[in-house]
């Protein structure tokens, strides 16, 4: 479901450590991609492999492919089909595979700690509609589309569709959830790209020696090239010489039709900045979001569900106030619209728009959601207004959100977002050492807490402080500890 008509820029920066692409659509940033080096992982790669030991008592081979430890190939994951053998008769791994051989084989579990790459010898190369199964002829649908109806339609489409690109090559795919609702021109594109990937990999796998590479899952950038140019695509601008020329001749290969819209960035200035994209990913963390009117946003995003309300602020634009608050809330809608793809938001979304009196304005709000939300590319569902005044609306959950990529929950607050204030600390302390005194005979006790809290306790509370100490018969010492929080704290029994 995307929208047509507005011009789109895609800026790719790229560093050694990560990639990050920005999508520009009426002059701001619609969309972040974040792609970071170290945690890209092998799990897709394609290798020509060398068999180094079997061991008949597991099972399974160790197979050297090139990396610092052998991989794991066990005998489940050994497609017996591919080494002309037919499942049913499930032979012991000593009969299938021979030391220094060498194989076909996919990384489909990244090395752990002590552990290597877990391995398969059934390769799937991942298209954006698609995943291809070179060495299979038949065709799947991801169990997520339900409907056996719509199921056993794609199964149709797509044999078709394979059978009229070429009926001699290999007609195994399997169709991702994402490719329920889309033309047969995409179809074709991701077949024809798929075949395409496969045709290079067997070219580069006659001319090596294991262990070797073969065939790498794509990096963000090559995905950008794939999947996020559309015919509104105006231009690619990328920062980094050795990648512009990297990506022109993927595209040469792979994607001809976007090639005249790459351009390498020459500017002084940071490509990011030139657009504000790093301020606009310091407010996409944010919890607030502010309007030109003057209303904002209030985004929480939790493990359950994302909650959006809607606030006037100081805007009273207007004299009438139903129109005041109508006003707003359009601005609300289109604001929304641009924050869930921005920080990437999935699942369950409720919107507390502000309260309106008029069905008419209601339904301009809703329509005016619903038109903004068809400029995104993932698939959305708006059910209207609930009974208690609240929009409920889903968007399906393609990778990770924004913040969950770029932040940790906090270690002081536990990811609450509150912790208690020095004044509610000082009392959980004078009650612990109550309690403590009842069970324990020191000569003294000593508070160990941050900051605020003794202060509290020396000023404030010295009273409370005093009389306890009388209470108990016994003193009571203070010691401040910087690396305390608010709410953190010692009885230390001397």
């Amino acid at each position: 479901m995307h929208a047509q008509g507005t011009q789109e820029d895609l800026l790719i920066n790229i560093t050694p450590q990560e990639t990050r692409v920005a999508l520009i659509a009426q002059a701001a940033v619609q969309e972040l991609h974040i792609e970071r080096t170290l945690e890209r992982g092998m799990a897709g790669n394609v290798y020509l492999g060398r068999v180094v030991r079997v061991l008949p008592g597991m099972q399974s081979a160790f197979v050297d492919i090139g990396l610092e430890r052998a991989a794991f190939l066990h005998v489940a994951d050994l497609w017996q089909r591919m080494l002309g053998v037919e499942r049913q008769a499930a032979l012991p791994i000593e009969k299938l595979v021979f030391e220094g051989q060498s194989l076909l084989v996919q990384v489909i579990k990244d090395p752990i700690g002590a552990k290597g790459a877990r391995l398969s010898t059934q390769i799937g190369l991942a298209g954006r509609l698609l995943v291809h199964l070179p060495q299979d002829d038949r065709v799947g649908v991801s169990q997520k589309i339900e409907d056996p109806a719509l199921r056993d339609a794609l199964r149709q489409r797509l044999t078709e569709l394979a059978r009229a690109h070429d009926a001699d090559a290999g007609a195994g795919f399997i169709v991702r959830t994402n490719a329920e609702d889309v033309g047969d021109a995409e179809l074709r594109d991701d077949i024809a790209y798929l075949r395409k990937t496969w045709s290079a990999l067997q070219r580069r796998m006659r001319n090596v020696q294991a262990p070797a590479l073969l065939y790498q899952e794509l990096s963000l950038a090559q995905r950008v090239l794939r999947d996020l140019v559309t015919e509104s695509t105006r231009l690619i601008q990328i920062d980094s010489r050795e990648n512009f020329d990297k990506l022109q001749a993927f595209a040469a290969e792979y994607t001809p039709g976007v090639s005249d819209r790459l351009q390498l960035y020459r500017g002084e200035r940071p490509l990011f900045e030139l657009y504000s994209v790093d301020a606009e990913i310091e407010r996409a963390l944010g919890r607030r979001v502010d309007l030109k009117s003057g209303g904002y946003l209030i985004i929480d995003q939790t493990e359950a569900m994302t909650t959006i309300d809607v606030n006037t602020g100081g805007y009273v634009g207007a004299r009438n106030f139903d129109e005041t608050i109508f006003k707003t809330n359009l601005e609300a809608a289109q604001a929304i619209a641009r924050q869930l793809r921005l920080r990437n938001l999935g699942g369950i979304i409720l919107i507390d728009f502000i309260d309106m009196h008029s069905a008419q304005h209601r339904a301009a709000v809703l329509d005016e959601l619903k038109k903004s939300l068809s400029r995104d590319r993932v698939r959305v569902t708006v059910n209207g207004f609930s009974q208690l005044g609240l929009v409920e609306m889903t968007r399906k959950r393609t990778r990770e959100s924004l913040a969950h990529l770029l932040c940790e929950t906090c270690p002081t607050c536990d990811g609450r977002g509150q912790i208690k204030t020095a004044r509610t600390t000082c009392y959980d302390i004078l009650r612990e050492i109550l309690r403590e005194a009842r069970q324990f005979n020191p000569r003294e006790f000593r508070i160990v807490a941050s900051n605020p809290v003794i202060d509290l306790l020396l000023e404030e509370e010295s009273a409370h402080l005093a009389e306890l100490s009388d209470f108990i018969g016994k003193p009571i010492a203070l010691r401040v500890e910087a690396g305390y929080a608010p709410h953190q704290f010692d009885i230390v029994l001397l």
